[in-house]
């Protein structure tokens, strides 16, 4: 069996064995989904059972995996908590964390290398942390605000550093280049908020049930439509996904509540269902495991690279708690800002395909952001005491 054929039948397997495994050990550990979706993809990839291997059809779908989770994330997004004093706070966090990283990154790679890693540094995991939040009925809760508001700008301000620092323009071309998609944007988004979209929310109502599945269609054109865009213009991908997700909620804002519900659970499952998990899983296969194991030096960076992400990203993520917080409540914005990795491993993977960092060096950051998934939400919620609103199954991570 080829690496595709064994890839097509593994990683429908692993990705029903993921959850599983979640909400085994859920009475005693509330760990993401994700952890285990990349420890099952190590499991069977190259470096630990060679079950199966890189497969180039497989790994354009987990790159539409990835643009599906920026997706969601761009729908998530709560721009009023970017407002007033916890957006300023939480920006002027990012732009701390973007010096200390770059600054950081300096010390280990040359040139471009060191913004790789300052960009994988300075990012945000907001996609995982929303779930955690909402679950735990923080979502609308002044330590939420902060925590999303943190993670808002984590994740978009990384999005912004990757297409003006490592697209192919140079970085003034490549501002001019944003700019205008940024505009093309913001036009959309514009005719999203103004024009009424009645015709539009009729027609999902009347399709919900039926083969027509028209609001699932237009996410799709959406998203397809500008992430070809961002491509086009030689921006990052990641962008453009992002910029749809924001687009498609505003399109349904004032869309029936129960109507808009089932949109989004069905968007949901064609995500978290099929495209999130193979994208995750595939970057378990693809993670250089034997490059950690055959260099002890490497896999000793790993937790000094954890350490790292707390200093760099987290104590400037603090900025943002709310006023008058207790120590705890700061602890646990410090670790909720510091728990990142889908960004991580799409800027690595940018980094290893130029040559500005090692394959090495990528797994070191990739794994110290899935150890960060591990511990940080975790111990973070632990801080804020037991406020789960109700039992549940182990949320998945979004970005």
């Amino acid at each position: 069996m080829d690496d595709l054929d064994s890839a097509i039948v593994l990683i429908p397997l692993l990705a029903v064995l993921a959850p599983l495994a979640a909400r085994a050990i859920g009475p005693w550990l509330r760990v993401p989904i994700v952890v285990f979706e990349l420890v099952l993809g190590i499991l069977v990839g190259p470096s630990v059972l060679g079950w199966t291997g890189p497969s180039h059809i497989v790994g354009l779908l987990s790159e539409f995996g990835l643009a599906m989770l920026f997706f969601v994330a761009g729908t998530e997004i709560e721009f009023a908590a970017l407002r007033g004093r916890t957006g300023r706070r939480a920006i002027g966090g990012w732009f701390i964390s973007i010096a200390l990283g770059v600054a950081v990154g300096m010390l280990v790679a040359p040139g471009l290398g060191a913004i790789v890693i300052g960009i994988a540094l300075a990012s945000t995991a907001l996609g995982t942390l929303l779930p955690i939040l909402r679950d735990a009925g923080e979502l609308r809760t002044p330590f939420g605000s902060a925590v999303g508001a943190v993670g808002a700008v984590g994740e978009f301000g990384p999005l912004i550093a990757i297409s003006i620092l490592l697209g192919s323009h140079r970085p003034g071309v490549a501002t001019v280049v944003l700019a205008g998609f940024i505009l093309i944007a913001a036009g959309a988004i514009w005719y999203a908020m103004k024009v009424p979209q009645g015709a539009l929310h009729r027609f999902v109502n009347a399709t919900l049930h039926t083969s027509g599945q028209f609001a699932v269609r237009v996410v799709m054109l959406i998203l397809t439509g500008l992430v070809a865009l961002s491509i086009a213009l030689q921006l990052d991908m990641l962008l453009g996904a992002f910029a749809a997700g924001v687009l498609w909620r505003l399109l349904m804002r004032d869309a029936d509540p129960a109507d808009r519900e089932a949109v989004e659970s069905k968007v949901e499952a064609l995500a978290f269902g099929f495209l999130v998990p193979l994208f995750f899983i595939y970057t378990g296969v693809t993670f250089d495991l034997a490059a950690l194991l055959d260099d002890p030096r490497l896999l000793a960076m790993v937790p000094l690279a954890l350490l790292v992400m707390l200093i760099v990203r987290g104590l400037p993520s603090m900025l943002a708690a709310p006023e008058r917080a207790s120590r705890r409540t700061k602890a646990a914005v410090t670790l909720l800002g510091a728990t990142g990795l889908p960004i991580i491993v799409a800027v690595t993977a940018i980094g290893v395909d130029a040559g500005l960092i090692s394959s090495g060096f990528r797994s070191v950051l990739v794994g110290a952001g899935m150890l960060s998934v591990l511990l940080f939400p975790l111990i973070g919620m632990s801080l804020r005491g037991d406020r789960v609103a109700r039992p549940a199954e182990p949320a998945h991570d979004r970005a």
